[in-house]
């Protein structure tokens, strides 16, 4: 069984992320891109990365936007370790 993190977990490991927030029991970004080719480039590199850990975020693109929630549906949709590695993960894809 997973077990969900804390507050005090979460607000720990999110400062070892840059700009992903905690709302609404998920953690959450938003990139941008040059243009729509680009964002789902990202997506595309993004889901080789949520397969290999067998983990999906949930994805919202619109032209050169893609906003990421991620929780842990076996953990009741909550955050856990698995969403903090993901995320590590997805900002090692987003060009700096």
């Amino acid at each position: 069984m997973i077990i969900p993190l804390n507050d005090e977990e979460i607000t720990q490991n999110l400062n070892s992320l840059n700009g992903w927030i905690y709302a609404d029991s998920k953690l959450t970004k938003s990139f941008e891109f040059l243009n729509f080719r680009d964002a789902v480039a990202f997506i595309m590199r993004l889901s080789f990365e949520a397969e290999q850990s067998d983990h999906h975020p949930e994805i919202n693109n619109c032209y050169n936007r893609v906003a990421i929630s991620l929780c842990t549906h076996d953990a009741g949709s909550k955050v856990t370790e698995k969403d903090f590695s993901l995320a590590k993960a997805i900002e090692r894809l987003f060009p700096a």
